[in-house]
């Protein structure tokens, strides 16, 4: 069995030390970690999956290590597609921008429904208690059913505890 020389294996260490010396801090400062839906570590030069939280994002390229290298274009082709990449973007924006516009609407447009739900049932709950406080107040009999299920007439102190709890009911749903 023959051995490298101490000469060539040195300089075989040093050329490795020097590649991967050259390599990483371009490479590792660009390196993206976050934790997959299994809890896994992962480590790339490209960010997570969409939907992946930035609770589960361990870490992230600094802004300074990203060197972005552009290739000259080859053709015309490629320079006009590049150009275009820019107002691509600017369309991307006013699409996103009338979408959260819409989601918006239709949000207040929804709440503006379960207001008015609200109002209509206050305004009926409203309408029942005026009633039922005239009847208490006119001194007509009054019954109502029991626990036991028995029917039983309301007497003074009964009716002005029922008058109080419908006066109660009229200011919560009647406003004033």
């Amino acid at each position: 069995m023959k051995f490298p020389t101490p000469a060539a294996s040195g300089l075989a260490c040093a050329g490795l030390l020097m590649l991967a010396l050259a390599a990483s801090p371009a490479q590792a400062g660009m390196q993206w970690k976050w934790r997959d839906a299994s809890g896994a570590t992962q480590y790339s030069d490209r960010p997570p999956p969409p939907g992946t939280p930035d609770s589960a994002i361990l870490a992230r390229p600094s802004p300074s290590s990203r060197q972005v290298r552009v290739a000259e274009p080859a053709s015309g082709a490629s320079a006009a597609a590049a150009g275009n990449a820019p107002a691509a973007t600017k369309t991307a924006d006013p699409e996103l921008e009338a979408r959260r516009k819409k989601s918006e609407e239709e949000r207040v447009a929804r709440q503006k429904a379960e207001d008015d739900k609200q109002a209509k049932v206050r305004a009926d709950n409203c309408e029942r208690a005026r009633g039922y406080e005239r009847s208490l107040k006119d001194g007509m009999r009054i019954a109502r059913t029991n626990d036991k299920g028995e029917r039983e007439i309301l007497d003074d102190k009964a009716r002005s505890e029922e008058l109080q709890r419908t006066q109660e009911t009229i200011q919560s749903n009647c406003g004033k």
